[in-house]
């Protein structure tokens, strides 16, 4: 079963739990809606603080990979150098070229 539908299916469960425990609540009405209310408080609390926690770490993440890309970049750079310098070197120690005739 692929993600999706699996989180479709809990909705669905958790639809139809949410159905039933209303009809068989065992508090009136309004103290059913207090109590509905409250989770529902304490769910949008739970979202936003592991909304945070997702951003955070994405942007350590994201932080990292730039990082990584610097120094990857850096040595590529200093790789490139090095063999501008090792061509210069081969081509200024080839019989009848001199330096002017280099990059």
């Amino acid at each position: 079963m692929d993600d999706s539908k699996g989180l479709s299916y809990f909705f669905l469960g958790l639809g139809v739990g949410v159905a039933v425990g209303l009809l068989f609540a065992p508090q009136s009405g309004e103290q059913t809606r207090g109590l509905i209310k409250d989770k529902a408080q304490e769910g949008g609390d739970y979202l936003k603080r592991r909304g945070e926690e997702v951003k955070d770490s994405a942007a350590e993440a994201l932080d990292k990979g730039r990082d990584l890309v610097g120094r990857q970049r850096d040595q590529l750079n200093a790789a490139i150098d090095a063999g501008k310098q090792a061509y210069r070197e081969a081509v200024s120690s080839m019989p009848g070229r001199g330096a002017a005739e280099t990059l």
